[in-house]
């Protein structure tokens, strides 16, 4: 990171979008016990890889403080990451379980929790600061995948680039300055119940990204 560049990292009180701050504000009176604030990305500083997700999930990163950490999103990315050796030791669904990411790291497009799992565009162009801190934080990065098209056009914004330079589709794959932007369908149980994402349309994204990784 060069001197004086903004955070990646957002205040634990953030208050740049006041829709996000007080229904965080709700859960931390509800919830006192949860982690309930943005939540920082997980892995590597040194990582090629980022992962970039929509926004933390209610009862899974907002109550453990770690991206993709308690819901069923989790489930199969951290099992998919386990599965091509981008992760170390065993994912137990909390943030002190001990889990490494390896040459990877995990944020959202969004980092606090919206209502309904929905944040508005304001709410992504106030954190879009942050991913971009994020993105040229990362000194050897070399591919960025979005889950889901909110995280896929963020990237795009994020680098200064037009959504129309690169259409989101499941598996494609787009050169960005000296990035390769991936993309997948977002690992929700939602998507995978309707079968619009299956594990092994996940796994063959996985499969594109370590092929590439390796060249």
């Amino acid at each position: 990171m060069t001197l004086n560049a903004p955070s990646p990292t957002p205040d634990a009180d953030c208050g740049l979008c006041p829709r996000l701050k007080a229904y965080r504000d709700q859960n931390r009176a509800a919830h006192p016990d949860w982690f309930n604030a943005p939540v920082p990305c997980f892995g590597q500083e040194s990582a090629e890889l980022l992962i970039v997700g929509l926004a933390p999930g209610v009862t899974g990163a907002n109550r453990t403080a770690r991206p993709f950490t308690g819901d069923w999103a989790g489930d199969l990315l951290y099992a998919t990451l386990d599965k091509f050796g981008l992760s170390s030791g065993t994912y137990g669904q909390h943030k002190d379980d001990g889990l490494q990411l390896v040459n990877t790291m995990i944020t959202n497009a969004v980092r606090c929790v919206p209502p309904q799992n929905k944040p508005i565009g304001a709410e992504m162009n106030a954190c879009r600061g942050f991913l971009k801190a994020r993105l040229d934080s990362l000194p050897n990065l070399k591919i960025v995948l979005s889950l889901g098209k909110i995280s896929h056009d963020n990237v795009l914004r994020a680098n200064g680039q037009k959504l129309s330079q690169a259409k989101f589709a499941h598996g494609a794959c787009h050169k960005i300055g000296d990035i390769t932007l991936i993309d997948s369908y977002h690992c929700s149980r939602y998507n995978t119940n309707t079968r619009r994402l299956t594990p092994q349309m996940f796994e063959d994204v996985f499969a594109l990204i370590t092929q590439k990784l390796a060249q």
